[in-house]
């Protein structure tokens, strides 16, 4: 675990932010720009780098098990804990919880708010993980356009032909596309990108890998969700959506006012 400093930390960081998503890059920006100290912490170089221009965060790179989160929560002298992490980031959630119930430290989970209920009608098919959609794909023929993450690319190769049938798209970090290519997934069929994306840029990848299925986590907005259901629809695909789990949490608006209240008074266990 590397710890990089902003360029000033205007006050001693109580406050540890669990990043890596859009909302975790705006709770560290409000921390910045009204002058809260906190640590951002995040499981990759290319997460950290999103954070460099920041001033007066420290950040905090590398991932963590609970045991080591907590050793770094109760080193450093952290009075909240605001778990900003991806909606399917399970097991890091986890972690948080219990090193925060370890340290006796308040811990609050910052949510994304998602579309599923607004899914557009037609040729879409629900499912609660990758294993059910690799089913439903075991069914069918056609190409797959898959925009999963790596994490679970492994998953995909139960599907009869995957090599010829399955495009993958990762982000374009070493770790993601050589776990790809260790799996099979190679030349035309690997796709390294930053999202999110437009839906035209979507549709043009559709239509590049001919497509019939396309199979996507519902994000939310800040995943770029709609313009994947909208690209499906325009290209005639079948929209798969892994619908993330349930939890309980705050929403953006009240996880920064919570931050904001930092200024005024400590934080306690909840």
């Amino acid at each position: 675990m590397d710890v990089k400093k902003g360029e000033s930390v205007i006050k001693s960081p109580d406050i540890l932010i669990f990043a890596g998503t859009t909302e975790g890059r705006k709770l560290a920006e409000y921390a910045s720009e009204h002058g809260i100290g906190c640590y951002v912490s995040t499981a990759t170089e290319y997460g950290n780098s999103i954070l460099e221009d920041l001033d007066g965060i420290e950040r905090a790179c590398g991932r963590m098990d609970a045991e080591e989160m907590g050793h770094f929560i109760r080193g450093h002298g952290i009075r909240l804990v605001i778990d900003a992490t991806h909606p399917f980031a399970v097991k890091a959630t986890e972690n948080i919880k219990a090193a925060c119930k370890a340290a006796e430290v308040r811990c609050v989970r910052c949510l994304r708010e998602v579309t599923a209920d607004r899914m557009p009608d037609g040729n879409t098919v629900a499912v609660d993980c990758v294993e059910r959609a690799v089913e439903y794909l075991q069914r069918t023929q056609g190409n797959i356009l898959i925009a999963t993450g790596s994490k679970e690319l492994h998953l995909y190769t139960a599907i009869e032909g995957y090599e010829q049938r399955c495009f993958a798209r990762v982000l374009s970090t070493r770790e993601a596309v050589e776990e790809s290519v260790r799996l099979g997934f190679q030349g035309r069929h690997l796709i390294a990108m930053q999202g999110p994306f437009s839906e035209e840029m979507n549709l043009a990848l559709l239509h590049q890998t001919k497509a019939k299925y396309f199979v996507t986590k519902e994000s939310g907005a800040a995943g770029g969700f709609e313009e994947k259901a909208e690209a499906a629809r325009a290209a005639g695909a079948v929209l798969i959506v892994i619908r993330p789990p349930e939890e309980e949490g705050e929403t953006l608006e009240t996880v920064i006012g919570l931050i904001a209240g930092c200024q005024k008074q400590p934080a306690v266990l909840k």
